[in-house]
């Protein structure tokens, strides 16, 4: 296993709450404040000063309507609603930092895939190469019948028109344009020379894309692509086209499973197994003691009541929760939402069954992700193991304050895992500012030339 520093990602979403249930509640939690720039500026701040490698942005477009067939427990508790679009908050955030890269959600399902080649363009333009795409294809049937579908589409039929949607989006970014096509050239009065620009002529079976891109070459071309299926079909789909993928287990054997999951399905589409990066969700609760470390987590549990835990799980596991007696273990049944959240709690252990109340109380913090609750050691201790046994190369950091959580991790954990080198050193003041890509893939701006994104750059004409 590689014993390379920890890529450090924050974990958030542009809403009051994220993963951990009633963290709104809790005396000095900012989450309130998720509408004020200047909230989002400071956590940028933060977190650059801190040398974190970027912020990573969940997102959904629909909403947790499925426990008890409606949104309102979701709603008492901020469980992800109201949410906004966390692409607007990114150049706000890259204009008061150099370093900080971000990661952003979107779901490719309910966006044509000229459009969201322009979005990204533009982002890595204005971050100077600093974003990346977590593409995902929405679970919510909220989503589906607010976007004006009759239902949501079953994960195979929606990784069949992301994979062409993905030949759309690397024709654009890669094929339209050539790397010196803007000219500026005053004497001639060419801006952009049309003799090195593409129409990409893309006619498929779920979109028609005959033109050009709309925007000049960016940084990165294409962005980071993060991707976290893990349904068969978005585990396929993540082997053939993530450069990072992101997993949510709770323990060190399951995240070993994942990790070895994901690079044999990489070598299975004929990648390198180490070219894709892995990122597993953490919450961290950090305290000069393991003692005080453990009160903090029993006192953090009581924020959560079962409902608003189970308004969460239903949404994500499109399953109604309400229609169970919260005592009696948990069967496992078919969903066209997060089939592997439920297959988590019904087939993941076969040595125990879980009740419906015993999801809540594990799903109250930090979600489907580990805990790891302890001293600056304890912590430091347990994230070397996911390194250097599961594979693991970095963690997304979640909270159970906002952005107080961070805050503790950054004064009390991060000089530990620093002293250890689990994570890389603090960066130097003069540091030269590097994309995303390279933050993770060093000395590659562009895709690897083993990505599929590469079959379609623009070949240079003479």
């Amino acid at each position: 296993m590689s014993n390379k520093p920890l890529s450090l990602f924050a974990f958030d979403v542009f809403a009051p709450t994220h993963l951990t249930s009633g963290s709104w509640k809790e005396p000095g939690d900012q989450g309130y404040r998720y509408t004020d720039l200047r909230y989002w500026t400071g956590v940028a701040r933060m977190l650059e000063e801190a040398s974190f490698d970027g912020i990573f942005f969940a997102d959904n477009v629909g909403y947790h309507d499925v426990y008890a067939a409606s949104v309102a427990g979701a709603l008492r508790d901020a469980a992800q609603c109201p949410i906004n679009d966390p692409l607007l908050l990114i150049s706000g955030m890259a204009a008061v930092t150099k370093h900080l890269a971000f990661g952003v959600t979107c779901s490719l399902t309910y966006e044509l895939p000229y459009m969201l080649a322009r979005r990204f363009s533009t982002l890595d333009h204005l971050t100077d190469g600093r974003v990346g795409w977590n593409i995902v294809t929405s679970y919510s049937e909220s989503a589906a019948r607010n976007m004006g579908k009759v239902e949501q589409l079953a994960p195979a039929e929606r990784y069949a028109v992301a994979d062409e949607y993905m030949d759309v989006v690397y024709k654009l970014w890669e094929g339209s344009f050539e790397d010196d096509a803007v000219v500026r050239d005053v004497e001639k009065s060419i801006y952009v020379d049309p003799d090195k620009v593409h129409a990409i002529g893309h006619s498929g079976k779920n979109f028609t894309v005959p033109g050009i891109h709309l925007c000049e070459p960016s940084p990165q071309r294409t962005p980071v692509l993060f991707q976290a299926g893990s349904s068969a079909s978005g585990i396929a789909f993540g082997a053939k086209h993530a450069e990072a993928v992101f997993i949510n287990t709770n323990t060190l054997a399951q995240v070993k499973r994942s990790v070895d999951g994901i690079r044999k399905a990489a070598a299975d589409a004929g990648r390198d197994p180490h070219d894709v990066h892995v990122v597993a969700l953490v919450t961290v609760i950090v305290a000069p003691t393991d003692e005080e470390a453990e009160a903090k987590y029993q006192h953090y549990l009581k924020n959560a009541t079962v409902e608003a835990v189970l308004s969460r799980f239903s949404g994500w596991a499109g399953i109604d929760m309400s229609q169970y007696d919260v005592d009696i273990p948990l069967r496992s049944v078919q969903t066209k939402a997060s089939q592997s959240l439920v297959d988590m709690f019904s087939k993941s252990d076969p040595d125990r069954e879980w009740t419906p109340r015993q999801i809540a109380e594990f799903l109250t913090i930090g979600g489907t992700g580990a805990t790891i609750v302890g001293s600056p050691t304890t912590v430091a201790a347990e994230l070397k193991r996911w390194r250097d046994e599961a594979g693991v190369n970095g963690i997304n950091l979640s909270y159970t304050t906002k952005p107080g959580s961070w805050k503790e991790f950054i004064e009390l954990a991060l000089p530990e895992l620093r002293a250890q080198g689990i994570v890389s050193p603090a960066r130097v003041a003069d540091a030269e500012p590097t994309t995303l890509r390279e933050k993770l893939y060093p000395g590659h701006k562009r895709t690897l030339d083993t990505h599929p994104s590469a079959a379609f750059r623009a070949k240079k004409s003479t």
